[in-house]
């Protein structure tokens, strides 16, 4: 089994930034992929980024290209999401995810709340 605990959040000006930090523990060995999922009021959750731990290969999804940038710190078993340019519609409760397979988390994070005001 893998606990991830999630920090970092809160709220923040539109225009701001803000850093995401996930650690893993407990069978890390199992770990290969870690990512960030966010789930807005009213909508469905999606994949923000995802990076594998050990090739580097990383994925975002389109709405935050550019402004985000997922990063791991292997030796801690930590995965950071580096939120700049903040909008309000990114305004969600982020959720790290990990597993053994590129992009396909089974382990779950319990979420940080991100409020991005206007």
């Amino acid at each position: 089994q893998v606990q991830l605990a999630e920090s970092g959040g809160g709220w923040v000006q539109a225009g701001g930034s803000l850093r995401l930090s996930c650690a893993a523990s407990g069978n890390i060995i199992s770990i290969t992929s870690m990512g960030w999922y966010r789930q807005a009021p009213g909508k469905q959750r999606e994949l923000v980024a995802v990076i594998s731990k050990s090739t580097g290969r990383e994925n975002y999804a389109d709405s935050v290209k550019g402004r985000f940038t997922i990063s791991t710190d292997n030796a801690k078993n930590t995965v950071y999401l580096q939120m700049n340019s903040l909008k309000p519609e990114d305004t969600a409760v982020y959720y790290c995810n990990a597993g053994p397979f590129f992009g396909l988390g089974i382990y779950w994070g319990q979420g940080t709340q991100v409020t991005v005001s206007s």
